[in-house]
Order: C-alpha cells, then structure tokens, then sequence
C-alpha cells in the first residue's frame, strides 16, 4: 500500500515515523509504504525526500493526488487547505488520513464525510489521543459501568507558545491560514477526547482570549494578532453530564499538558498526558473502611495492548507521545485493507467540527448555544 504525504512539517515527520514503525509495534504482515512527499517548495521536497528515503517528491499535490500507483493521500498541510485536497483525493477514489481539525466549517466537514460515504472510500481524521493506552482503559472502564452516570467532566489542554510576543508567531496562530485559533489546534482534541469517552454535546457556552492583541507576525513584522489564543468552554452533554473544558497557549509553565477528569456516581478517572503510562482511578463502592480503603488507584497501562499490538518494546515498556500516533496510523491502514469502517472518521471529524463551531458562535453572541 503506497501512501503520499502532503506536508512535512513537524506532523509529516510524525506520520512517515508511524508508518515505517508499524512493524515493530504489531505483529503480523505489513506492507505499507510512504512513497512521495509533496510540500510547497521542490527544495523542501527534495531534501525530504534524500534524508528520509522517500522514493519520489514534489511540490504539485495533483502528482500525488492523481497518481495511479498511490492508494492513500495523507494530508499534513494548514487547515485551510484541508477541505479542496480532500475533496480532490476523494473524488479520485484514494483512501484520505487527514490531519484535525478537518476543515475550518462544519459546512465543509459534513460535505466531506458525506462524499466519503458516496464514493466508498476510507477516511479518518487523527485524533491520535483515542490511541493511547490511558485512554482506551478509560474508554473500557465507563464502557464497563465502572464510573456509573457521569456527573461532571474537566479537560484542559495547555501550552506555553503564546507568551513570547517576540517570536515569529506560527501559521497555528494565524486565523487567515489556520481558521481559527487554539480551539481549533488543541480544541479538537479536547473535545473529541470527550465525545468519544462520554458521547454527544447538548449546549455550550465559550469565550475567547487574547492577552497580546500585538505581536510579531510570520514575516518578523509588527502584526495584530486575529486569533484566539485562549478558550474557554462550559458544555453540557446529552448523557447529562456538565463540564469545563479550557484550552490555551498562555499557560506559564506548561509543556503538552493535557488534563482529563471524569466524575461518575459510582467512580472517577484521572489522566495527565505528561504521564502517559498511567490512567488514576477511583471506586467509589468500595467502603471507606476505620482508616480508610478508598483512594485512587494508579493503573499501570503502559504497553499493555491487546494482540496484535503491545509486542514491542514488551508489555511492561512505557509509552510515549509517538505511541498514540503509531496505533492511529496502523489502525487506518488496516482498515483500508480489510475495507472496513475506520474510527476516529470523517463523520467523526465533522461532528468535532460543529461543537468547535458552535463555540466560537456561542462566543460571538455571548450566550449559550445549542449543539
């Protein structure tokens, strides 16, 4: 199976890593190739392409898009660019691996997903936090009845990159390339991550921040800044279930802090992405005991996946942030090969989509809106 990436920015890098390391972490036969790279200069593609063995490369995302020999379009490029290339891919029968958030609208998202079911093709959004092996212990745990109703929920995801004005901001901070703002690049994934542990939003409530209106733009010039770069949300669900979730790039001290707390009638759950080996867990019916049985209980995930993966580095290895990325990819391919139905999809992607959008309405009119 022959894959193009289009892009190769810090995420390119991250996806050729997935696929050629698919191998040592899940066993059985596997025959996926990264087979040409595109990006925006012929010299980027070039020197990607001699560094990293990528056998062919351009700078024409058609050459890749029409090109008979390959079956998958990964799409690694600024959100605005996201929506026409994979309508194109789509519409030339390949298989797409977009990543989030899928488009800058939920028109266009929903548009998407419904012509990926039309044309039968097999396309995923990467959401690769669902891959981790915390979170799919958790997913098992409120499947299970373990935590009961859900009650409340917390997810903060948290960076620092937005608190030096002097530094060239990033297409990720630019709203006319990006489409948005924090919410759309660590918003998706905090949204996502709690749709797909605890299902569908009801209404939200946002509000946006911008601590440094002025700042230097992407050519070194003085540059008003046009997109969020804080965001905070009140949601309810459909299950019930109330809770916040911020996101930010102004957090003093903050690497990559994702922050998930779920509260059930029965127990809680507790993850922190800078311990990625670890999901906490409380069981609320077990009796307090004369000097205490309760408490939250450190499950030690690890690499304990199920076959076929968790062979390499061995069980009892930690994980990492790449990890989640390597069951994302592998997850998708194998999904195209046995032309079944992949999960985080496009449906997925667009349904993120709208609760994005209905947040930055929602902060428009400063009132509560129905999702």
């Amino acid at each position: 199976m022959k894959i193009g990436i289009l892009g190769f920015g810090s995420m390119g890098k991250t996806h050729l890593y997935s696929v050629r390391n698919i191998p040592f972490f899940f066993s059985g036969e596997h025959n996926f190739e990264v087979d040409c790279v595109c990006t925006s200069k012929i010299q980027t593609a070039k020197f990607a392409s001699e560094k990293y063995g990528i056998p062919n490369y351009t700078d024409n995302e058609n050459d890749v898009i029409y090109n008979d020999e390959i079956d998958v379009v990964d799409i690694c490029t600024p959100n605005i660019y996201h929506y026409e290339t994979a309508k194109k891919s789509i519409l030339a029968g390949k298989h797409v691996y977009c990543e989030k958030p899928l488009a800058v609208t939920y028109g266009q998202a929903r548009e998407l997903a419904d012509l990926a079911k039309q044309k039968g093709v097999i396309c995923g959004i990467v959401f690769n936090n669902r891959f981790l092996s915390p979170i799919l212990k958790a997913k098992a745990l409120i499947s299970e009845g373990k935590v009961g109703r859900v009650l409340s929920f917390s997810i903060k995801y948290l960076h620092s990159s937005a608190l030096d004005t002097e530094k060239k901001a990033g297409w990720k901070q630019n709203k006319d390339v990006c489409g948005g703002g924090v919410l759309f690049d660590l918003g998706s994934h905090a949204v996502d991550l709690i749709y797909y542990l605890l299902g569908e939003f009801d209404t939200v409530l946002g509000k946006s921040q911008i601590a440094y209106p002025v700042r230097t733009g992407m050519d070194g010039q003085i540059w008003k800044t046009n997109a969020d770069e804080a965001f905070y949300m009140l949601a309810t669900l459909k299950n019930g279930a109330h809770g916040t979730i911020e996101v930010s790039k102004l957090t003093t001290g903050a690497n990559d802090d994702l922050r998930l707390e779920i509260h059930g009638e029965r127990g809680s759950i507790a993850f922190d992405l800078m311990q990625p080996n670890f999901l906490e867990f409380y069981d609320a019916t077990l009796s307090e005991g004369t000097y205490g049985t309760r408490g939250y209980t450190k499950i030690e995930c690890v690499n304990r996946y199920p076959s076929p993966g968790g062979i390499f580095p061995g069980i009892k290895a930690p994980i990492g942030w790449l990890r989640g990325h390597v069951g994302s990819y592998f997850e998708f391919l194998s999904s195209v090969e046995g032309d079944k139905q992949f999960s985080p999809s496009f449906d997925d992607g667009a349904y993120v989509q709208k609760v994005l959008e209905c947040a930055y309405k929602s902060d428009e009119k400063r009132a509560w809106e129905n999702v």
